[in-house]
């Protein structure tokens, strides 16, 4: 039985921080990072069956040519990731009545629908890229046993020798062979690399020194078997590392909105996120 300090419930019975009750999820879980994004992502649903909320945290869960989906804002960073992820789990696993663990486990599909920032001069503003990996350059997963394979090990023994001044050590985590070949097929496919903030921890300096002023210079040349880190952004590695610790299936979809070797922002980032969405929509 897993004590009440360690999976909190509401009055009602829903989990703590996500308001909602084993019913309310479904089995294919999209993320985006904006609540407002939420309805955004629903109104192509044929219904629409749960609308809860709570903080950041809003779902919206109906139904798309008759499959069930669940969208869930997580809001920015994985220490938030930490929180849905482990909550979806609790809900997909977790009996709440016994709180014991259920005799048979459940693998959700976890697809995030994300912006992010470009790192090679050759993907343009507007891409629509997939994560093969991503590199986790915050401390989740220092808390966490996580297995890993033998190239996501080589990746953090590469990252080492190529950012030497960092004082911790970043992790890896790998995208779901299956929704790879089910939804990215036909995208450009990299390394993500997730920072643990938007300013100082992607290398941005407006009105600050940074302890790694070369750290887009440096995440630009990184390479390991032809692979390059291809982009930047703050939940995705949190997110495949976890659900792969879980037995889950993860991608991230991420628009591009910035080039930061070009120093450029695009002009229709709605319009961008837009495409994403129904990339996903259509293939989900």
């Amino acid at each position: 039985m897993i004590p009440d300090s360690e999976l909190i419930l509401n009055g009602d019975g829903s989990i703590y921080h996500l308001n909602l009750k084993p019913d309310d999820l479904a089995d294919t879980v999209i993320f985006v990072g904006d609540p407002d994004r939420v309805s955004i992502v629903s109104q192509h649903f044929d219904t629409l069956d749960v609308k809860k909320g709570k903080r950041e945290f809003i779902t919206h869960t109906g139904t798309l040519r008759g499959k069930r989906i669940s969208v869930i804002s997580t809001g920015i960073g994985t220490d938030n990731i930490d929180i849905v992820i482990n909550e979806i789990d609790a809900l997909a696993n977790i009996d709440f009545t016994t709180k014991a663990l259920k005799p048979e486990l459940k693998f959700l599909d976890i697809i995030r629908i994300g912006t992010s920032g470009s790192i090679q001069g050759n993907i343009a503003i507007g891409t629509i890229l997939a994560s093969e990996y991503a590199i986790g350059f915050d401390a989740l997963m220092q808390y966490y046993i996580k297995p890993y394979t033998d190239i996501e090990r080589r990746m953090q023994e590469e990252i080492s020798l190529q950012f030497p001044k960092l004082s911790f050590s970043p992790y890896v985590g790998k995208a779901s062979e299956r929704l790879m070949k089910k939804i990215a097929m036909e995208l450009p496919h990299g390394i993500t690399m997730t920072a643990p903030g938007f300013y100082g921890p992607q290398g941005r300096s407006v009105r600050s020194h940074n302890v790694y002023p070369d750290l887009i210079k440096t995440a630009n040349h990184f390479s390991i078997d032809g692979r390059q880190i291809t982009n930047l952004e703050m939940e995705t590695a949190g997110i495949y590392a976890l659900a792969n610790m879980f037995g889950h299936h993860a991608i991230s979809i991420n628009a591009i909105l910035a080039s930061r070797v070009n120093e450029q922002f695009c002009e229709n980032p709605q319009e961008i996120i837009d495409r994403a969405i129904r990339w996903v929509l259509d293939r989900i």
